[in-house]
């Protein structure tokens, strides 16, 4: 019995000597709360959604105050709300590059060829497991809307021939699309971007072709034709980063399957060469 009371007499002590410490710590490392933050967080949208690069509204409230952000990277909030931030924290409202959702792909049904009819469950996930959901790229979109669900600022529309299409006005960068599309289809790119290629295809050559009529083959005329500003990676021509200026409209003029497009005011154009017209690719039918 001694021993056992000696034991339990110890294990007391020492829970006495580390509630203590406890407490000294928290007295003496503890960090006041900036009274402002709660009231910051109410001016903040309170989607959590992210686009902002922090994990949610207070995260972006608290590197608000810790002068980690500026109010302009809230890119959910309105102009008008973005003032009323500055005007409580007295900052400037700052400058912070818009930024937008672009989809990889541009096959639709009026383009794209499909091996199987998909019966199941509508929802692009789903398809996916199931023969990459009758699709034969198995790198293009499956046009089941997962992504226009996703989509909490109603800036994702499905097309009649099976593509979303992203409102660019309305798209605020919180990057759910990307996050529910199976195929990895949606980039974040800078609005200001003009150069985009709709495809994600990382096959070489024209035997694509017979698959998707607007695949990209590889050729690299696009990348001649922009030094600088496009490189060729995994067959795809992607963005040079850092470079500086504005790349030429040239670059997707010789592209003959409108593969890559030039957006301006977030309306795809299509280069010279393209041998398909213009309305397939806005998701039209056509005679």
């Amino acid at each position: 019995m001694t021993g056992a009371l000696a034991a339990a007499l110890a294990l007391a002590a020492l829970a006495v000597l580390l509630s203590g410490s406890l407490l000294l710590a928290g007295r003496f490392l503890r960090v006041d709360e900036d009274k402002r933050l709660e009231k910051l967080v109410s001016l903040l949208p309170g989607t959590n959604c992210g686009a902002c690069g922090q994990p949610g509204c207070r995260a972006f409230a608290e590197a608000l105050l810790n002068d980690q952000a500026v109010p302009a990277g809230c890119s959910v909030s309105s102009d008008e709300a973005r003032q009323r931030i500055a005007i409580f924290l007295d900052v400037p409202v700052g400058e912070a590059e818009r930024r937008v959702a672009r989809l990889a792909c541009a096959g639709d049904r009026n383009t794209a060829r499909f091996l199987a009819d998909y019966q199941g469950e509508s929802s692009c996930a789903s398809a996916a497991v199931v023969d990459d959901g009758g699709k034969a790229c198995a790198w293009g979109c499956l046009g089941l809307g997962d992504c226009e669900r996703a989509c909490d600022f109603d800036a994702i529309d499905m097309s009649p021939l099976g593509l979303p299409v992203v409102d660019e006005a309305k798209c605020t960068a919180c990057g759910d699309c990307v996050r529910a599309c199976p195929k990895d289809l949606f980039r974040i790119v800078p609005e200001k971007q003009p150069l985009w290629v709709a495809c994600n295809n990382p096959l070489e050559g024209n035997d694509m072709l017979e698959t998707c009529k607007v695949a990209c083959t590889a050729c690299e005329r696009c990348v001649r034709d922009a030094p600088g500003w496009l490189t060729l990676e995994n067959n795809l021509p992607v963005p040079v980063n850092g470079a500086d200026g504005r790349p030429p409209r040239s670059a997707i003029d010789r592209c003959p399957t409108g593969a890559i497009v030039w957006i301006e005011n977030g309306k795809p154009q299509l280069g010279n060469s393209a041998r398909l017209p213009s309305a397939l690719r806005a998701g039209k039918q056509t005679a």
